[in-house]
C-alpha cells in the first residue's frame, strides 16, 4: 500500500467514526450491478462487460489471487525448504504487484 492509500483509509475511518458519512444519498441501498456504474460511459461499460465475460482480468487481479493463495498455503506451514520457496515466491509476487501499481 502507498502512503496516500493509508492516509485516505485513515481519514475515511475517522469520518465514519465522527458520523460524517451517515445519511449519504443511496445509503442502505445495494450498489449497482457490476459494470453498471452510471458515471461510466455506456461504451466503456459494454467493453468492460465483454472483457469480463471473456474471462479477462488485469494482471494485478491475478497477482492478488496468487498472493492470497500463497499466504493461505504458508499459514501454519512448518519451517523447511518448501516454506522458504513459497516465501520467496510470495515476496516476488508482492514486488511485482507493487511495481504494477507504479506503472
Amino acid at each position: 500500500m502507498h502512503i496516500f492509500d493509508l492516509l485516505a483509509e485513515r481519514r475515511i475511518v475517522d469520518a465514519i467514526g465522527r458520523g460524517e458519512l451517515d445519511g449519504l444519498p443511496g445509503a442502505g441501498r445495494p450498489l449497482p450491478p457490476d459494470g453498471e456504474d452510471p458515471l461510466v460511459p455506456a461504451e466503456i461499460r459494454m467493453l468492460n462487460r465483454v472483457l469480463k465475460n471473456a474471462g479477462w482480468a488485469p494482471a494485478q487481479v491475478g497477482l492478488r489471487r496468487e498472493i492470497a493463495a500463497l499466504r493461505g498455503e504458508l499459514a501454519g506451514m512448518p519451517e523447511g525448504a518448501r516454506r522458504v520457496v513459497l516465501q520467496r515466491r510470495l515476496a516476488e509476487r508482492l514486488l511485482r504487484l507493487s511495481e504494477a501499481g507504479r506503472a
